[in-house]
């Protein structure tokens, strides 16, 4: 008995529910609909809610909380001298035993001591587990039951899924804004600690960034340089260069697509192209060394320019090829969107149609292009694979696309990649930079709205 085996019964029982419920109300209204208050799928989903939403609050819940369940479980259990350890060591202990209950680790591994607790661990782990079988099944049959018992002609199913409904979506709503406050400040507290051991105006001003702090005073560079600007300027450069990629390539394979393409070629056109915005990007990583940056490299030498092996100009082009789907698709359903009156009317004072589309499509759908540039710049700043593979790890402040230079998401990676002590202003470094670039982008979509709303009062 698993977890998912007991979610896809769970499904399957909130699906005879619905089946029961709407077979239970067409029965009541003598097989007549019209003789229900509500359609027949409402009452349906009416037991659904009162079968499938309790237990699969239940499953979510357990989910969430059972490592921490048996984790204090097992530490409770555990001898004396163990429990007074240290809490890292401690942790270390804990972590071995829950990779041995669940095999990561071979039980050969496990000494006298250690075997029992592992045994225990199975065995709480088993019993949660069958303990969940029981009552989420039980909690899904009574659903079931109860629901059901409820339901009559002039039973108002629909009024009462529909509160429910309405109700999920505040809760969803909640979350995500939550969410959002929540890494907001998780950024806010970090960054202002680690402003604390270094100056803002060194942070954003500064020419050199080198966060290496030595572990003991009397090393070599035991301070480290923050200043950020050449991760900004590294950014900038790289999305500027993706993005003269993709806006041009994108806004006129929209056009093509929405204006001048024919049915066939555009069913197959789109998805075609779109198809770029599901490649991993990694791959463009694999595609940006070993293809791009050799071949810019050897065009650069044979005019005579000195290119470095990783290159803001190899990166950005690889970028602004992947980020080329965000511009088109989004350009092409605005521009699909714009009302036919108004080419209508532009046919009709004797426009061709490359003067309607300069004149009166582009500009009506300049809104929707606009947003879509902006989520394409906004997806260029936050890249990172692309940049590791093909532009590098070196900070150096440059406007040459042809030097090696590196941004700073990629840094924000680098900082944090292994154990870390959140206590250092090496590792606080990184929250800095995320919230530099949350403030960024958060800036880029006010323009945006701006730009939205200013032009969409002139065409509405």
């Amino acid at each position: 008995m698993t977890l998912p085996l007991l979610f896809l019964v769970i499904l399957g029982l909130t699906l005879v529910g619905f089946y029961l419920g709407r077979s239970r109300a067409l029965a009541m209204a003598g097989g007549k609909a019209r003789n229900l208050h509500s359609l027949p799928g409402f009452y349906g989903w009416y037991v659904v809610v009162w079968c499938g939403l309790p237990a699969l609050l239940l499953f979510g819940f357990w989910i969430a909380l059972e490592d921490s369940v048996i984790r204090n479980l097992v530490v409770a259990e555990l001898p004396q001298a163990m429990r007074e350890l240290p809490a890292d060591r401690l942790g270390l202990i804990i972590s071995d035993i829950r990779n041995m209950a669940y095999g990561n680790i071979p039980l050969s591994k496990a000494d006298d001591v250690t075997r029992p607790i592992v045994d225990h661990y199975i065995s709480l782990r088993q019993l949660g587990t069958s303990s969940l079988w029981v009552v989420a099944i039980s909690i899904c049959m009574a659903g079931i039951l109860w629901g059901r018992s409820r339901l009559s002609p002039e039973f108002r199913a629909r009024n009462r899924v529909e509160s429910i409904a309405n109700i999920l979506l505040i809760v969803s709503s909640t979350i995500a804004v939550m969410t959002t406050v929540g890494i907001v400040l998780s950024l806010i507290f970090e960054a202002l600690r680690f402003f604390a051991a270094v100056s803002p105006l060194e942070f954003l001003f500064g020419l050199t960034w080198s966060p290496q702090m030595a572990i003991r005073a009397d090393q070599v560079g035991s301070s480290g340089a923050f200043g950020a600007v050449p991760l900004f300027t590294g950014t900038l450069l790289i999305a500027a260069i993706a993005m003269l990629v993709a806006v041009p390539v994108g806004l006129m394979a929209a056009v093509y697509m929405a204006e001048y393409a024919g049915p066939r070629l555009r069913a197959w056109a789109k998805p075609a192209l779109e198809v770029l915005a599901g490649i991993p990007t990694v791959v463009y990583g694999f595609f940006a060394a070993l293809t791009v940056a050799p071949a810019v490299r050897l065009a650069g030498e044979g005019i005579g320019l000195e290119v470095a092996s990783q290159s803001a100009l190899a990166a950005g082009l690889v970028m602004g090829i992947m980020i080329i789907p965000f511009v088109s698709s989004l350009s092409d359903d605005v521009i699909n969107a714009v009302p036919q009156s108004l080419r209508d009317g532009s046919y009709a004072l004797g426009s061709t149609q490359s003067e309607t589309v300069k004149r009166v499509i582009l500009p009506a759908a300049l809104p929707g292009i606009a947003a879509s540039v902006i989520l394409a710049f906004s997806r260029a700043l936050g890249e990172t694979m692309i940049v590791v593979m093909a532009a590098g790890l070196a900070a150096n402040l440059t406007a040459n696309p042809l030097a090696a230079v590196s941004t700073v998401t990629v840094h924000i990676a680098t900082l944090l990649v292994g154990d870390q002590e959140f206590d250092s202003p090496k590792t606080l470094a990184a929250f800095a930079l995320g919230l530099v670039l949350f403030a960024v982008t958060l800036s880029l979509n006010i323009v945006a709205l701006r730009i939205v709303k200013k032009y969409r009062e002139q065409y509405d």
